[in-house]
């Protein structure tokens, strides 16, 4: 609904961009702020795991609960967050998130600057199946993200 100037989503509404295996609603992306920011809300199925550990080295991101509860590893340390709380992931610092829980964990994230719709869209246009890792990490490199996997254990 176009408002005075600016526009109102309603919950799940906006762009669904089908990208890492979540279902994520772009609310606002930097056509919309003027680069300022983006404004996601991922919906996150019980069982599921986000993005394997990574770093943003272009952006901050923020997430706010909105329901269900969500684990989170930023900085090698381990966090749950739950309905109305806020963490802050700052760029250049290491992190992931997955839902072990029964419940659909929902998510508000606010990404600054704006850019990181084109990357979930460059993911979702992919080809279905499995995906190729160092064509994942090629897509991530031109963004500025870089994937941090856990060192192999050498038993």
């Amino acid at each position: 609904m176009s408002l005075g100037g600016g526009y109102m989503l309603s919950s799940r509404e906006g762009r669904q961009i089908p990208a890492i295996g979540l279902n994520i609603t772009a609310k606002a992306t930097g056509e919309n702020t003027r680069d300022a920011y983006s404004l996601f809300e991922y919906a996150i199925p019980g069982g599921v795991n986000g993005p394997p550990p990574h770093v943003h080295t272009r952006e901050d991101e923020s997430f706010i609960c909105i329901a269900g509860k969500l684990d989170v590893m930023l900085g090698g340390e381990e966090v749950t967050i739950g309905h109305g709380d806020y963490l802050l992931l700052p760029r250049d610092v290491v992190h992931t998130f997955r839902n072990p829980y029964e419940d659909e964990a929902r998510v508000i994230s606010v990404v600054s600057p704006a850019g990181l719709e084109a990357y979930y869209q460059a993911l979702a246009d992919l080809p279905p199946g499995k995906k190729d890792l160092s064509v994942m990490q090629a897509i991530m490199a031109d963004f500025g993200i870089e994937l941090r996997l856990p060192a192999e254990s050498s038993s």
